[in-house]
């Protein structure tokens, strides 16, 4: 495996700009692993993404905060000219954590990304981006994020009507969410942005971050998560902004289930759930 070593989080800007250029198209993901040392955290960045996320103030960080160091690093793999899949128009559909012990504001550490397990998909093929935030205690926060390149599948069949389920809590998703989120993260992918330029890509309006909306729903667990555990979630439909969602949660025999549905239609957007970190994963 080719290691690229980084000092500095990548510049988002010229990887958006890289993103628009032609790839391979073909072949197998790069045996490639980027790694960033030295990773100190700033208070006023933490508390900025707590805001706009609805996490409280603290010395522990959000179980999603670090996915924040991480994803420069993945826009720097896949914008590589190598890399098989041009990364617009790639589908976040599944996205699992899993957290050792609190990553904490005092914590110092180390970054690493890859990209593993491409395979099949039946609308198309689909890959793993691994990242690994370790520090002097071992990995203790390690990311899965799964995305769908659409084309050559053989197609999902008749979606059944679904039912939602009951709800716990109502939210209002406000129009400029995603902007607010992009501020944060550096995350300016266009469909989160403005219902002009997402429309550009074939979205009727802007539509939430998938991994705000993940943050979202973890802030309200928040005061009642162990530790350690893995949070696994699928995201469904997307949340077109402005929007009000409707959350529902229950406790399984060793941990939590959760979902997010459109307040007013049978629209699912997200499902998941919270177990031990050891435990069997859910198939993708």
């Amino acid at each position: 495996m080719t290691v690229k070593e980084i000092r500095e989080a990548p510049k988002l800007a010229p990887l958006y700009a890289k993103a628009l250029l032609p790839h391979s198209g073909g072949g197998g993901l790069p045996d490639t692993e980027y790694v960033r040392a030295g990773i100190e955290f700033d208070p006023a960045h933490v508390a900025a993404y707590n805001q706009v996320c609805g996490f409280r103030l603290g010395d522990e960080l959000p179980v999603t905060y670090p996915h924040m160091l991480a994803f420069p690093l993945q826009m720097a793999l896949m914008t590589q000219p190598d890399f098989p899949f041009p990364l617009l128009g790639m589908v976040h559909v599944a996205n699992r954590i899993t957290r050792r012990r609190p990553v904490r504001l005092t914590d110092t550490g180390t970054m690493r990304v890859r990209a593993e397990n491409l395979r099949p998909h039946e609308k198309g093929r689909q890959f793993d981006v691994i990242s690994e935030y370790t520090t002097a205690d071992g990995p203790i926060w390690t990311e899965v994020s799964t995305y769908l390149r659409r084309g050559g599948g053989e197609g999902g069949g008749k979606r059944e009507q679904l039912a939602a389920p009951a709800p716990k809590a109502i939210w209002r998703v406000p129009g400029d969410i995603g902007r607010r989120y992009a501020e944060v993260s550096g995350d300016r992918n266009p469909i989160h942005l403005h219902p002009l330029t997402a429309k550009l890509f074939g979205f009727p309006s802007a539509i939430a971050h998938g991994m705000w909306t993940k943050a979202r729903v973890l802030a309200a667990f928040e005061g009642r998560l162990p530790d350690a555990y893995t949070v696994d979630v699928k995201f469904k439909l997307p949340v077109l902004l402005p929007a009000k969602v409707a959350f529902t949660s229950w406790q399984t025999g060793d941990g939590w289930a959760f979902e997010l549905w459109a307040a007013q239609k049978p629209k699912p957007h997200l499902e998941g759930t919270i177990t031990p970190p050891d435990a069997t994963p859910n198939p993708r």
